[in-house]
């Protein structure tokens, strides 16, 4: 199976197949509209209009599975991310990313790019200590651990990076751009 086999719904419930992305460059993302990574909306929108025409394609997966983060309808959310971070992109239905009913596409998502941490600093120590209390083997598995997990996949339809919301979006910018 590759990244093209996949499919996804979006907020309409149409089923977008991600072959209309080939050749493309891809950050896929789980997303929240009252987490504290919500912020990551704007650095996202500005890779989107800079490298959009270069062949950056975001695909922006709502996902309520982390804290009941993302309230709402996918109509709502929508509204949420143009009216505060007049994104461009579209967001697609909101879907689960871990456990039975995840979206196959997280499966093949995880399988290609596990978790390897969440770096240095504050804000991945705080993770660390949140997730040793939801799950004490967190470091062991590959679940996404928390919303704005973002994949990046190449023109070919490789899945060469995982950055966890703790990542610096500079870094997360700089991968997509140079595959550009």
């Amino acid at each position: 199976m590759s990244i093209y086999d996949y499919s996804v719904t979006d907020r309409k419930g149409n089923e977008v197949s991600l072959r209309q992305f080939e050749g493309k460059v891809l950050i896929i993302v789980n997303t929240a509209t009252g987490c504290g990574f919500t912020p990551h909306y704007k650095p996202l929108e500005e890779m989107y209009e800079k490298y959009h025409e270069k062949g950056l394609e975001i695909l922006d997966i709502p996902c309520n599975q982390f804290a009941g983060q993302t309230p709402g309808t996918d109509e709502e959310v929508h509204e949420f991310c143009t009216l505060k971070y007049n994104t461009q992109f579209d967001q697609m239905h909101k879907s689960d990313v871990n456990g039975e009913n995840a979206l196959p596409l997280y499966t093949y998502l995880k399988s290609q790019q596990g978790f390897k941490g969440f770096g240095k600093g504050p804000k991945a120590l705080m993770m660390n200590a949140m997730l040793k209390k939801i799950d004490r083997d967190f470091m062991n598995n590959p679940d996404i651990k928390w919303n704005f997990t973002k994949f990046i996949v190449d023109r070919n339809g490789s899945v060469v990076a995982r950055f966890e919301p703790t990542a610096d979006m500079k870094e997360v910018e700089e991968c997509a751009a140079a595959l550009l």
